[in-house]
C-alpha cells in the first residue's frame, strides 16, 4: 500500500479501513476508532458493518467514541472486547435541536480491551491540583473494614489522576470535518493507552485530530480515511503542523 501522505512518524492511506486495514498487516499498542455512528440521514454516517472485529486483529487496546444508542445498538459487534472505562467529553455548546430531550452537551469515549488486563498498557495522566496539600503520615489502622494497615507516609507532588469528564471545547471555526475532534480531547486517551514511540491507529482518521496528537506526544500513527476530501484536508494539516515531541 502507498500511503496518501507520510513523513518520519505518520503514515496516512486513502480507502475503507476493512481493505487497508488487512493489506497494512500492522500490529498496534492502541486503536483510536470515531466511526460513524449512523444516527443521521447524512450519506457519510454510515456505520462500517464488522469494523471492531476486524479492529481486534491489529490491536488489543482501543478507545472508540459513540454514544449510549450506538453503543447498544452495535452491541454484538463488540463481541470479545472486554470494556475497562468510559470517558465523558463534555463540549463547549451542544449538537441537536429536539426540544423534548436534554440539550446533549457531551459525546462518551470508551476504552476496550482484550486479553488479561495485566498485559495491556495504561497509564493515567496526571493533572496539576492547587489545592491543600495532603501530605500526610498515617497512622496504624486496625479497623474491621481494611485489617491492619500499617503506618504510612503520602507525599503530595501536586497533581491528581486526570479525571473522567474532559471538558475541551468543539472545533468549530477551522474545522476540517463534520465531527472533528480537538486534540486537548484526544491527548490524555493517547497517553493513557499509548506507550511512547509505540503505534496509534486510527482507521477513521476524518481531518487527522489523532495522528496531530499522537505525533505531538512522541508515538507512531497510522490514519486510513475513505472520503478523499478529508484525507487531503487531513494532509494539509499535518504537512502544515510543527513536529513538536513531548519532553
Amino acid at each position: 500500500m502507498t500511503p496518501y501522505w507520510s513523513d518520519d512518524q505518520v503514515a496516512l492511506y486513502l480507502g475503507d479501513m476493512r481493505e487497508v486495514l488487512p493489506a497494512l498487516a500492522v500490529q498496534a499498542d492502541l486503536i483510536v476508532a470515531d466511526s460513524p455512528y449512523q444516527e443521521t440521514a447524512l450519506a457519510w454516517d454510515r456505520w462500517p458493518d464488522g469494523w471492531p472485529t476486524l479492529a481486534a486483529s491489529v490491536a488489543s487496546s482501543m478507545w472508540c467514541f459513540g454514544s449510549m444508542r450506538m453503543f447498544l445498538d452495535r452491541r454484538a459487534e463488540f463481541d470479545g472486547w472486554k470494556l475497562s472505562q468510559d470517558v465523558v467529553w463534555e463540549k463547549s455548546n451542544g449538537s441537536g435541536f429536539a426540544r423534548d430531550r436534554f440539550r446533549r452537551v457531551h459525546e462518551i469515549a470508551t476504552h476496550w480491551y482484550r486479553g488479561d488486563w495485566r498485559d495491556i498498557h495504561h497509564d493515567t495522566p496526571r493533572t496539576a491540583y492547587s489545592g491543600p496539600d495532603k501530605s500526610a503520615r498515617g497512622r496504624n489502622s486496625r479497623t474491621p473494614h481494611t485489617g491492619t494497615i500499617g503506618a504510612h507516609t503520602y507525599v503530595d507532588n501536586g497533581t491528581r489522576l486526570a479525571r473522567s469528564v474532559i471538558k475541551a471545547g468543539a472545533v468549530r471555526y477551522q474545522r476540517r470535518h463534520p465531527t472533528e475532534k480537538p486534540v486537548e480531547l484526544l491527548t490524555p486517551l493517547i497517553e493513557y493507552g499509548c506507550p511512547e514511540g509505540g503505534l496509534v491507529v486510527d482507521p477513521f482518521a476524518g481531518s487527522g485530530s489523532s495522528l496531530d496528537a499522537a505525533r505531538m506526544l512522541g508515538r507512531r500513527a497510522i490514519g486510513i480515511e475513505a472520503d478523499e476530501r478529508y484525507c487531503e484536508a487531513a494532509a494539509r494539516r499535518l504537512a502544515a503542523s510543527p513536529l513538536t515531541l513531548a519532553p
